[in-house]
């Protein structure tokens, strides 16, 4: 079964989190993950509620997943990325 990892992004320093989307990039390389979504448009549906920036990953299975977030690679980007913004991040199983 497909995992995801999804990630509400909200940016306050967009030079630093350039540097962090060079590392993460990196370990989505590393990991071989799909990038579903990266960025783009966000429109409110409910609750006039949206996030600045999504990101949706897809990997084989959870287990791959857990190891991306937990990968030396990975956790050089959320070094580089702090104080960048805040990122909301969770991994789940799917179809």
């Amino acid at each position: 079964m497909s995992a995801y990892i999804v990630a509400e992004v909200t940016i306050t320093n967009e030079e630093q989190m350039k540097a962090y989307r060079e590392w993460s990039t990196r370990a989505i390389q590393e990991f071989q993950a799909e990038v579903l979504v990266r960025g783009g448009t966000v429109v409110p549906l409910e609750e006039n509620w949206a996030p600045q920036r999504v990101v949706i990953l897809r990997f084989p299975d959870l287990a791959t997943a857990q190891a991306y977030y937990h990968s030396a690679t990975y956790t050089k980007a959320r070094q580089v990325r702090q104080g960048a913004g805040t990122i909301r991040m969770f991994a789940v199983e799917g179809v």
